[in-house]
C-alpha cells in the first residue's frame, strides 16, 4: 500500500469516527443539558460521562484529520493546507472547551440538592451551547470550504463530493449565524436540514477515501516539483 493510500484510509477512518463520536456524545449527555429542575435523574451522570468520553475521541479525530491530510494537501497549496490543519486544531479546541463545561455541569448537578452552584449550571449550559455553535458549526463550515476547495481544484475526490462540501460549508455557517440571532433553534428542522449537506459531504468523503483513495491529481504537484528540480529530465 502506497503512502498516499495509507493516508487516504487513515483520513477517511478519522472522518467516520468524527461522525460516530459526535452523534453518540450528543445523544448521551443531552438529558443532562435538558434537566430543567437542576437535578440528575438516575444514571444521567454516567451517561453524561460516557458522552464526554465520546467527545474526547471526537477532539482527537478532528485534529487528526487535519494532520493526516496535510502531506497531501500541501502539494496543492501550502498556505491553504496549513490553514486547514490550524482550523481543525481550533475546532477541536472549541469542542474541548465544551467538554469542560459538561464536566463542571455534572459536578454541579450532583450537588444540586444542597443548593450548590445555583445559577452556575445555567451558565455552563450556555457555555456548552455556544461552543457547540462555534466549533462543530462555524469552524466546521469554514474548514469544510477549505478542504472541499482543495479537493475540487486538485481532483482529490469526484467533483460531486467536493461540491457537497462547497455548498454545505457556507450553509452550516449561515445556519449558525441564524441561530445566533434567534431565527430558529439549533436543534430544529431548519437547523438539521442545514447540516445535512455537510453530513453527506463527510460521509461521502470518508467512504471514497477508504474505498478508492485519492484521485489522480493527488500527486501532480509533487511530480511537477521533481521536473523543476531535475530539468535535464533524468528519471530517478
Amino acid at each position: 500500500m502506497s503512502p498516499d493510500r495509507r493516508t487516504a484510509v487513515a483520513a477517511g477512518s478519522l472522518f467516520l469516527l468524527t461522525e460516530v463520536a459526535a452523534i453518540a456524545g450528543a445523544v448521551l449527555y443531552r438529558p443532562l443539558l435538558g434537566a430543567a429542575d437542576g437535578r440528575l435523574a438516575q444514571g444521567v451522570d454516567t451517561r453524561a460521562l460516557l458522552g464526554v468520553l465520546c467527545e474526547v475521541v471526537l477532539v482527537v479525530a478532528v485534529a487528526g484529520t487535519g494532520a493526516a491530510l496535510f502531506p497531501v494537501l500541501r502539494r496543492h497549496g501550502e498556505g491553504l493546507a496549513f490553514g486547514y490543519a490550524f482550523g481543525r486544531l481550533l475546532e477541536a479546541a472549541v469542542i474541548a472547551l465544551g467538554i469542560v463545561a459538561v464536566l463542571a455541569l455534572v459536578t454541579l448537578r450532583r450537588d444540586a440538592g444542597a443548593g450548590a452552584g445555583a445559577g452556575a449550571d445555567v451558565a455552563l449550559v450556555a457555555v456548552h451551547d455556544w461552543t457547540f455553535l462555534l466549533g462543530p458549526n462555524i469552524a466546521l463550515g469554514l474548514n469544510t470550504v477549505l478542504l472541499a476547495y482543495l479537493a475540487y481544484r486538485a481532483r482529490l475526490v469526484p467533483r460531486f463530493i467536493a461540491v457537497l462540501g462547497l455548498v454545505g460549508g457556507p450553509l452550516i455557517c449561515a445556519s449558525a449565524v441564524a441561530v445566533m440571532f434567534g431565527a430558529y433553534a439549533q436543534l430544529s428542522v431548519a437547523g438539521s436540514a442545514a447540516a445535512l449537506p455537510v453530513f453527506a459531504w463527510e460521509l461521502g468523503l470518508a467512504g471514497w477515501l477508504i474505498v478508492r483513495g485519492f484521485g489522480p491529481g493527488s500527486g501532480a504537484a509533487s511530480r511537477a516539483d521533481r521536473e523543476v528540480a531535475d530539468p535535464a529530465g533524468v528519471r530517478r
